[in-house]
Parts: structure tokens; C-alpha cells; sequence
């Protein structure tokens, strides 16, 4: 086969638009790119300013450029006998067939293949299919993106790589894609038939390193041969070391590994720090800012400990991300400067790992919601297994549909076989498990330990000893955990699972089971499920207008302009319940009693269904599934009907949703107001030992904050507790400037007024040309963001300059900061998922503004509860609970800009309370000291440009 790879450059992407640059790679039979056709084309029509700006082609490049006619006329002749190739290509395919039309010449008839459906099936764990991005990633030649000969090559070189990559993939995997993707009548499918014919004419021996089992090929393999790592040496090889020998051995093996390495002050001291409260059995909060390398700072005193004495220490995370970078990063290294093997694993939620049999079962019945775009999340999984070993859903990219899908083949207790499971052995949860189970130290994300808690302690391995990182995340996580949230899809999905209608979803999947099975109790058995139906409708019905009736009990906020995505709120009062409640809770019932009786005659069938022997294994994993899902439907009736008594004094009760999307949006939440003493009770009281550690733990200069929202003050009292704030290895004073315009208008609720939003922007743009973009502005609000955006773009577009807004812009926080990352001058705007866990170091960041200081809305049910209860004690809520709050949130926000060393920028604080307030100090003071300075606003620019200049000392 030969390949043409192709890339048009356009004036836009729109019919009317046209080719501005045509680029043509051909790859020969023997895989090699053999010529590279690339050529200007007369436009006929100005270039937009945007495309220039985006490709690099100007009207001086295409004015003597040949024309369409004659670039096509030495373009079609390559394209004979060929497959066209291209990364989304049907837009280059768009504009190929309008170009022949329009010269004269036939369609284009060959086959066509999108080097995007390659990557995402080959290299599922990428975390992204953007060209530019993906060639850095495979160390491909790429020096003129959006230049088409450039685009061309670098897609052509990308192809080549995925077809070796299909070389190295065992034949059984290639036998199942192809078999999936038979059902479609497409170019892929025609690819892949003829892929298999051809390994099956040549049968190499399969490569080396899989398992092969139930038809499917495994990179994982048994895991009930993993021992504990030391189980074969006789003595402890800790036995009379000292926490400080086992230091110099380790720091003397990291200056050999890494030639970089330094020991730092801050990190010393928290290594002395933690092994201390391990060896005391006292709790310990340790605030330690980015660069500390706070990681090692607990790793090592954990695994010190657990190897000595032989227990187990638990680490838990916030995010997910940095649960990976310590699985990635952090793991690895230590595997290779500690002088003796350990074993640290990761444990996370459940729902993270595959379930084998539901996959199997699955790509059996080809049981697909919306097939395009299932076959391919499938494609990518069947790929997926011969490359995991952890079968863990964070190493997968499956786009946007790919949820719904992961939610039907995720692990779950209530559909597990256990050791009557033919997967058992394989099983990517059980072998979590057993690894958390042998190793010395667990790394688990907050959310499991509480999971752990509500399980009865059966899900994690015992421990005595526990560092929490991302600790200020702590009370909030175990609020949502201790409480309840439940969506209005919760329930829907629910039962779409088990019935969707009368063809599709568990139940019906059953019934048409027993009718091939030729059971004579098959038609009884049938009759039940059609009996069942009904109730289902019922059930849905209901609580679809039960959901409608709660949204509108929501005020229409009188700030949610229209158009914007004005989340509602509105909490719910024990003793004050809205007027019309009653109405609710007659449909409730219903709700309650239908779920019931649909639970009672399902779980008769079931068990009925359990004791007949002679079903197939097809049949034990349906009913294992329908006997989970109807478990569900059971806990989501409870904790409905505990949420419509509003009975806790001690729980707060809310409901949000959205105006755009009305009820379907609706969210219901009860959550303890104050989780301390639980905290107190399952942790500080129980746990030998407890370190807390985050960037921002300390309120000026003072931790008492956190040690009442946690609950430590009695390990206080009984001199439990340890407390260290560590100096930052950075000096901030040479780092980081902040200023503040003084004379800057304010702002009144969450919406600026004309006049604000102007001064902000055109200051915004000022700045962004001096520092060349590089710039992260942090909003409190989203409208706020929204009425910035547009204004900012116009300013800065004729600078070359782009503007990335979170929620204008498509793609999540990742995506986002990872285009702001590769673009040389561009200006993020975000709020508040961006003021933590986003990590841009070096270059790519030079300036920060801060908008408005972020104070949570004093209106937020939790908020306003947590006040109340502040208030009844004769304390001041606000400065008690809102102003620790948001300067905690300033810290982290303040700590985007310094990340290395050798970084250098700036901070804006636009919000002048931080001047004028007699609480702004506590902000001021609680930052690790850069260089302050406020000035009137028109001599900020010139101070900045000034600070920067590299020439100045």
C-alpha cells in the first residue's frame, strides 16, 4: 500500500473559505517517506490577520504563488493508486474534492484514514491527539506547525509510528479489533481486515511479555504471586540503623544519582520532623512551600518506619494527579537511592479499576449506547489491556463520551463475583488490594480513607500511621463523604442501567437470555421482568417531576444575567420548610414505595434465579450486575428520603442546579455542618500518629485556624500535637515583586460595573504586552472572567497575543494550561479551579493577577451555616471562618508564580481592600515575603517593565 499524507492551509474553516498551501508527504510500500510536495497557492483573497498570526503566511508569501489550477494539476497525479492519509482529515478531504471539482478533474474515490482514529486506538494513554503536541511526544520533526508541507511530514512520520506500533501488538488483539470494528462499513474496518489477513498469511511468533486468556491479550498477570518485598531476607535490614544513618545513605546515593541534587534547609528539617512524630506517636501540622520537595520529606521517614517496625504507613493525597506523580516521579527515584527494597503502592477508589468480566461480557454482546463512538472507546480498551498493568482509568484519554462507557465497566462491590470470578486471578482490583495489602507504604487519595471509614475500615489495609497531603482539602472532602450528594442523574442512570426500554438494559438483556436458555420456568420468570417494566416508568416519571418541582423552588437569581450559567442555590431549613414542601413529599413516596416493591420482586427473582444451577456464565454475570444496580436503586431511595425529612439540627441542606439546563442539573446535598469531632474520633483519637502537610496550612503566621476546623485541639491540649512552619527554600524577595494600583476603582457583588471592567482590561492588556502574555489572571467569578474576555481579545489580538478563557475556551484545566504552556504569548484567564494544583514552572509565567481577594460567597449554604454556628458561640464569623478561608485561597493562588528556583515574576493584586481593610494585612502577612510595593495605577506598567529588565540588578 502507499500512502498520501495530506495538509491544506486555509483562510478559514468555513465552505467559502480557500487554499492558501497545499503539502503532500508520500510514504512507499517500504514505509519510508520517499517525497514531500509543498506549495503557496494564490488566495484570490486577503488573508485574514488570524490566520497569519496562526500560520505564519502572509500576502507577501502567496502573491506570486501559482494558482489552483496549477498546483492541482501537479498534485492529482501523486494522489494515484494511493490511501489518503491526515490528521482529522476530513477537513483537508472537504477541501481536496472541492479543488478537483472546481479544476476540472473527478472525485477523489480512494479510501481515506484519519491518523486521529490511529493514535486514539494505539497509544490510548496519550494525554492528548493535538499534532504539535504529538509529535514532541514521538520526537518527530515538526518546525513549522500549521505550515502544510511541515503538518504533512510530521503526520506522515506519525503514521509510520503507529503502523509499527500495530506490528508489535500480539495477534489475538489484532483479531478482536478487527472483529469490532467488522460491523462498520468503513475505511478503518477495511484497514484492519486487511492488517489481520495478512498476520494470518505470515504467523511470526507472537512477542514476548502477554498473557492470553478468554480471548483477550493481558499485559498483567497473575497476581496472587506477589510476595512482600523482603520476604526473603532473614534480618531486618534496619536493625541498629538510626533514622539519621539511613539519611546519609540515602542523600549520599541522590548526590550520586543526581548531580543537581542539594540538600535544602526546609527539607532536613521536615525529614527530622516526621520521623519525631512517628517515633512519639504524636500528630504533626507542617506547612511546607513549593520547592521544599515536601514529598521526600514524608516518604523517607515513612518508609523508614514501616520497614523497622514492620507496619504499615498510609499516604493519602487530595488529587489524583499528585497520587500519579508520586507513583511516577517520586516512587521510582526512591526505589534506587533507599539501600534496601521496600514496596510502595498505590491504592485508589474502586470505580478507578476495569472490571474484566463486565469488559468481557460487554464486547461479547457488543452491548454499545451509541455505536460510533463506543467501537472506537472499546478499540482503544481492547489496545489498552495489552499495555496496562494496573487497568487503572487515569491512564486513559477516551474523550468525551468516555465516562458513560468506564461507568459500565468499572469496578463495583455490589456486581463482584469475588473468587468465583474466572477473572479473579487477573483482576486489576483484587490486585491493588493485595499489593496495598503487602506492601510497607499505601499511597490512597483522601476520598478512600473516608470510603474506608463509611465501610467499616474493609477496604483499606490497617495503619496506625498516616500523612495527609493537600491536608487544607481535608474537612472539605470529609464534609461531602460524612454527608450526602446525589445528583438528578444518579438516579436516572440507575435506571437506564437496569432498563432503558424494552430492548435495551440489563433487565431486558436477561429476559431475552432466559427465553434462548429453554428453562421450562424461562416464560414465569419473563412474565415477572415485563411485570417490572411499568414500575420503572413510574418510578422516573415521578422523580422526573419531583426534580422540576425542587428546581423551581430555586429563585431566579437576580444577578444571572441571561446566557450565563448562573448556578442556583437555595437551602433548605429544618424548621422552615418551603411552603408547598408537603406536595413534595406525597411524590417522594411514591417514589419511595415504588423503589420498594420493585426491590422486593427483583430480589425474589434473583435469588430464584441463584439457585437454579444449570445457568450459563453468561446469565451469573447479568444477574450479578442486576443485583448491584438494584442495590443502588435501594441506598439512592434512602438517602432521598433522608434528605426530604430536613430533620439534623447538625446537617446543613442545599440544592443547586443550573438555569440552562433546569432540572436535569439539579443537585441535593445534606452535609454535616462541622466535621471536627468525627475527624477527632476517627482519626486524632484512634491514629498513633497523623502528619499533615500543605503549602498553606498557616493563617499569619498561626495554624490555630486549621487546628479548630480539624479537631486537634484537644491533642493540643494534651501536648499531642507538633506544629512546624518550614522557611522557604526560594528567596522571594529577588523572585517576586507584588504591587498594587492603589487608586483602583472597587467593585460591589460578584459583577464589575462598566467602568471596573474597563480599567481592569486595558490595564490587563498593558501589562500582558510588557511581560509578552505569559500571564495568569485569577477571577473569583466566572461572569466577571466572561465580561473580561471578549474586550481583552480585541485589545491583545494586535499584538499577536492570545487570550485562553476557562468555560470560553473548550477543554479541561489540563488542556487549557497545556495550550497556554505551548503558545509563546498568550494570557489565561480562570477561576476557581485554577488558584491551586496548577503547575506552570519557568518561563511560560511571568505575571499573576490576582482580581478580587477570594473570599467564598457568604451566601453559600455551608458558609452561612458554618457562620450561624460561629455567631450562637459570640464569635465573629467573618473573621473566624471567611478571611482564613480566602487568604488560605490566596496562598495557594500566590504560590502559581514561583515554582523553580530560577523563576522570576510578578504579582497584580487589583482588589485595593488588601490596602484599605483592617483584615487585608493577615493577606500581606501570611505570604513567604516577596518585594510589596503600591503605586497609582498609571505607574504600575513602567515599575514592571523596570523589575523585569534583565539589565537591571
Amino acid at each position: 500500500m502507499k500512502y498520501a499524507v495530506l495538509d491544506f492551509e486555509t483562510t478559514g474553516n468555513q465552505s467559502s473559505d480557500v487554499i492558501i498551501q497545499a503539502g503532500l508527504a508520500i510514504i512507499d510500500e517500504d514505509l519510508t517517506v520517499s517525497r514531500v510536495y509543498s506549495s503557496f497557492v494564490k488566495p484570490g483573497v486577503p488573508i485574514p490577520p488570524f490566520i497569519t498570526s496562526l500560520t505564519g503566511i502572509t500576502e507577501e508569501d502567496v502573491k506570486d504563488a501559482p494558482d489552483l489550477d496549477e498546483v492541482m494539476m501537479e498534485m492529482v497525479p501523486l494522489l494515484n493508486d494511493t490511501v489518503l492519509v491526515g490528521h482529522n482529515v476530513a477537513f483537508d478531504f472537504n477541501y481536496l474534492q472541492s479543488a478537483l471539482d472546481k479544476t476540472g478533474y473527478l472525485p477523489y474515490t480512494g479510501r481515506i484514514l484519519d491518523t486521529m482514529d490511529f493514535l486514539k486506538i494505539l497509544y490510548p494513554s496519550l494525554t492528548t491527539y493535538q499534532l504539535g503536541m504529538v509529535a514532541s511526544e514521538f520526537e518527530v520533526e515538526h518546525d513549522r506547525p500549521h505550515q502544510a508541507d511541515s503538518d504533512a511530514l510530521a503526520t506522515a512520520l506519525i503514521f509510520i509510528k503507529c503502523l509499527e506500533e500495530l506490528e508489535q501488538l500480539p495477534l489475538l488483539t489484532i483479531q478482536r479489533l478487527a472483529d469490532l470494528l467488522s460491523g462498520e462499513d468503513s475505511d478503518l474496518a477495511w484497514f484492519f481486515d486487511a492488517v489481520l489477513e495478512q498476520r494470518q498469511q505470515n504467523p511470526s511468533v507472537d512477542p514476548d511479555g502477554y498473557t492470553y486468556y478468554r480471548q483477550f491479550a493481558l499485559k498483567t498477570d497473575d497476581w496472587m504471586n506477589i510476595e512482600p518485598e523482603r520476604s526473603d531476607m532473614m534480618n531486618n535490614p534496619l536493625e541498629g540503623v538510626s533514622f539519621e544513618q539511613f539519611m546519609e545513605q540515602v542523600q549520599s546515593s541522590l548526590k550520586e544519582k543526581l548531580p543537581e541534587y542539594e540538600e535544602r534547609e526546609a527539607q532536613n528539617l521536615m525529614l527530622k520532623e516526621v520521623a519525631a512524630a512517628f517515633q512519639e506517636d504524636k500528630h504533626l501540622l507542617v506547612e511546607a512551600g513549593t520547592g521544599t520537595g515536601k514529598s521526600l520529606g514524608y516518604l523517607l521517614p515513612a518508609i523508614y518506619h514501616s520497614v523497622k517496625t514492620d507496619e504499615k504507613v498510609m499516604v493519602s493525597t487530595h488529587t489524583i494527579n499528585l497520587q500519579e506523580q508520586l507513583r511516577e516521579r517520586d516512587i521510582p527515584l526512591l526505589t534506587e537511592v533507599v539501600p534496601f527494597p521496600f514496596k510502595a503502592a498505590v491504592f485508589k477508589g474502586r470505580q478507578h479499576y476495569l472490571c474484566l468480566r463486565k469488559f468481557e461480557h460487554k464486547m461479547n454482546r457488543r452491548d454499545f449506547a451509541s455505536p460510533k463512538e463506543e467501537v472506537m472507546i472499546a478499540a482503544q480498551m481492547i489496545v489498552w489491556l495489552a499495555q496496562t498493568e494496573n487497568g487503572d482509568d487515569e491512564e486513559l484519554n477516551l474523550g468525551n463520551r468516555g465516562g458513560d462507557f468506564w461507568e459500565t465497566v468499572a469496578s463495583e462491590s455490589d456486581s463482584c463475583l469475588g473468587r468465583s470470578c474466572p477473572w479473579f486471578r487477573k483482576c486489576y482490583y483484587h490486585k491493588a488490594k493485595h499489593e496495598a495489602g503487602v506492601a510497607d507504604v499505601v499511597i490512597t487519595n483522601h476520598s478512600k480513607l473516608f470510603t474506608d471509614i463509611q465501610a467499616g475500615h474493609q477496604l483499606l489495609p490497617g495503619y496506625e500511621r498516616l500523612v495527609i497531603d493537600e491536608a487544607h482539602h481535608l474537612e472539605d472532602v470529609a464534609g461531602k463523604h460524612l454527608g450526602m450528594q446525589m445528583k438528578y442523574f444518579t438516579v436516572v442512570h440507575t435506571l437506564t442501567r437496569l432498563f432503558k426500554d424494552s430492548k435495551n438494559g440489563q433487565l431486558p438483556n436477561l429476559r431475552q437470555q432466559l427465553q434462548q436458555s429453554g428453562s421450562e420456568r424461562a416464560a414465569s420468570w419473563g412474565a415477572v421482568i415485563d411485570g417490572l417494566y411499568p414500575a420503572f416508568l413510574d418510578v422516573k416519571e415521578h422523580w422526573d417531576r419531583l426534580a422540576e418541582a425542587m428546581f423551581t423552588l430555586m429563585p431566579e437569581r437576580s444577578d444571572a444575567a441571561s446566557g450565563d450559567p448562573g448556578q442556583f442555590v437555595l437551602r433548605l431549613l429544618p424548621h422552615k420548610k418551603p411552603k408547598n414542601w408537603d406536595d413534595l413529599l406525597t411524590m417522594e413516596n411514591q417514589i419511595y414505595v415504588t423503589i420498594g416493591d420493585i426491590v422486593r420482586k427483583a430480589e425474589k427473582l434473583l435469588t430464584e434465579l441463584k439457585e437454579q444451577d444449570e445457568q450459563d456464565f453468561g446469565s451469573e454475570s447479568l444477574i450479578t450486575d442486576i443485583t448491584g444496580l438494584i442495590k443502588d436503586l435501594g441506598t439512592e431511595r434512602d438517602a432521598l428520603r433522608s434528605f426530604m425529612k430536613l430533620e439534623d439540627v447538625n446537617t446543613v441542606y442545599w440544592i443547586e442546579g443550573n438555569g440552562n439546563y433546569r432540572s436535569k442539573s439539579l443537585q441535593i446535598f445534606a452535609v454535616p455542618i462541622d466535621v471536627s469531632e468525627q475527624l477527632k474520633s476517627y482519626f486524632f483519637d484512634r491514629k498513633k500518629s497523623i502528619v499533615m502537610t500543605s503549602a498553606t496550612l498557616s493563617v499569619d503566621k498561626s495554624f490555630q485556624y486549621m487546628i479548630d476546623q480539624l479537631g486537634l485541639q484537644e491533642a493540643q491540649a494534651q501536648d499531642r500535637l507538633m506544629t512546624s512552619m518550614l522557611p522557604s527554600p526560594f528567596n522571594y524577595r529577588e523572585q517576586a515583586l507584588l504591587v498594587i494600583p492603589r487608586d483602583f476603582p472597587s467593585v460591589k457583588g460578584s459583577v464589575g460595573d462598566d467602568y471596573f471592567v474597563s480599567t481592569l482590561v486595558q490595564s490587563l492588556a498593558d501589562t500582558a504586552i510588557v511581560t509578552q502574555g505569559r500571564m495568569l489572571v485569577l477571577f473569583t467569578s466566572y461572569r466577571m472572567l466572561r465580561q473580561a474576555y471578549d474586550p481583552l481579545k480585541e485589545l491583545l489580538s494586535s499584538h499577536n497575543i492570545s487570550v485562553i478563557g476557562q468555560g470560553m475556551d473548550s477543554g479541561s484545566r489540563t488542556k487549557l494550561t497545556r495550550r497556554f504552556q505551548g503558545q509563546q504569548a498568550s494570557v489565561l484567564l480562570g477561576t476557581s479551579s485554577f488558584w491551586e494544583g496548577v503547575d506552570i514552572p519557568g518561563d511560560a509565567l511571568t505575571s499573576l493577577a490576582i482580581v478580587r481577594l477570594p473570599f467564598q460567597p457568604p451566601n453559600h449554604p455551608l458558609v452561612e451555616a458554618k457562620s450561624e454556628r460561629l455567631q450562637q458561640e459570640k464569635k465573629n464569623p467573618f473573621m473566624k471562618l471567611s478571611v482564613p478561608q480566602a487568604v488560605i485561597r490566596f496562598k495557594q493562588g500566590f504560590g502559581r508564580l514561583v515554582r523553580t528556583s530560577q523563576d522570576r515574576g510578578i504579582v497584580i493584586v487589583y482588589d485595593t481592600r488588601i490596602l484599605e481593610s483592617y483584615y487585608g494585612k493577615y493577606f500581606l502577612y501570611s505570604l513567604p515575603g516577596p518585594k510589596m510595593e503600591h503605586m497609582p495605577l498609571g505607574q504600575m506598567v513602567p515599575r514592571i517593565a523596570e523589575w523585569l529588565d534583565p539589565e537591571n540588578p
